[in-house]
C-alpha cells in the first residue's frame, strides 16, 4: 500500500490563493479597472464611515489592486485629509500614515510602493485616522482579509483586538467582486474588516 499524501497545509492554499487572484487582478483591461473604481467609489461614498470621516487612509493601486484614485479625488473634493501608509524607518513592520495632497511628490519605499516624498514631517499613528481603506487579495463577507503575506495592517492595527471599545480607525477592504471567497480561515492575530467594497456591493461585516 503507497503512504498516504499529506493534505495541503493551510500557507500552501493560502499562496496558491493569492497567485491565483493576483493574476486575475493583473489581467483587467484598464477599462475594466476604470469602470470597476467608480463603481466602488459611488458605493463606497454613500457609506457613512465615509461620508463622516474627516481622516481618510488608503493605497495607492499596485500590482493590479482597485484604483483608489477616484475615491481620493472625490474625498479632497468633500474637504477630507487623505493620508498613504509608510514604511516605519529600521525595518519596523508596521506602518504610519503621512498626509497626501494633490500634486505632492512621492518616493519609492524598499518595496517599490509610492509613498509620500516628506513623509516625517507629517505621518500620523494609526489610531489617529477615522477609516483606512486596506488593500486585499482576497476576502469572505465575515471580514477576513487575505493580504500580500507581509503582515503589515495586522500588526499596525492589532491594538484593535485588544481594545474593542476603540472605535478608531473603521477599517474597509478595497477589491473586485471576484476576490470573494466563501469562507477563509482566520488565525489569532488577523484584524477583521468592518466591511469591504467592491465593484459590485458593499459588504457590511460587523
Amino acid at each position: 500500500m503507497s503512504p498516504a499524501k499529506p493534505a495541503s497545509s493551510s500557507s500552501d492554499r493560502r499562496h496558491v490563493l493569492r497567485a491565483q487572484l493576483r493574476k486575475a487582478r493583473r489581467a483587467l483591461s484598464n477599462q475594466e479597472r476604470t469602470a470597476s473604481a467608480q463603481r466602488c467609489t459611488e458605493l463606497l461614498c454613500q457609506h457613512p464611515g465615509f461620508r463622516n470621516a474627516k481622516r481618510i487612509a488608503t493605497y495607492l493601486p499596485t500590482d493590479g489592486e482597485l484604483d483608489t484614485l477616484p475615491l481620493i479625488s472625490r474625498a479632497w473634493e468633500m474637504g477630507k485629509q487623505v493620508y498613504l501608509p509608510v514604511l516605519l524607518p529600521h525595518g519596523e513592520n508596521r506602518l504610519w500614515f503621512a498626509r497626501y495632497e494633490p500634486d505632492m511628490p512621492l518616493i519609492r519605499n524598499r518595496f517599490g510602493i509610492p509613498e509620500p516624498i516628506r513623509a516625517a514631517h507629517t505621518r500620523v499613528a494609526p489610531l489617529a485616522l477615522d477609516l483606512v481603506l486596506t488593500p486585499l487579495v482576497a476576502f469572505d463577507t465575515k471580514g477576513h482579509r487575505l493580504g500580500m503575506g507581509g503582515g503589515f495592517y495586522d500588526r499596525s492595527f492589532a491594538y484593535l483586538l485588544r481594545h474593542s471599545h476603540w472605535l478608531r480607525p473603521r477599517l474597509i477592504g478595497l477589491a473586485y467582486d471576484f476576490q470573494r471567497q466563501p469562507k477563509l480561515p482566520s488565525r489569532p492575530w488577523d484584524v477583521p474588516l468592518h466591511a469591504i467594497a467592491t465593484d459590485c456591493k458593499l459588504y457590511l461585516c460587523r
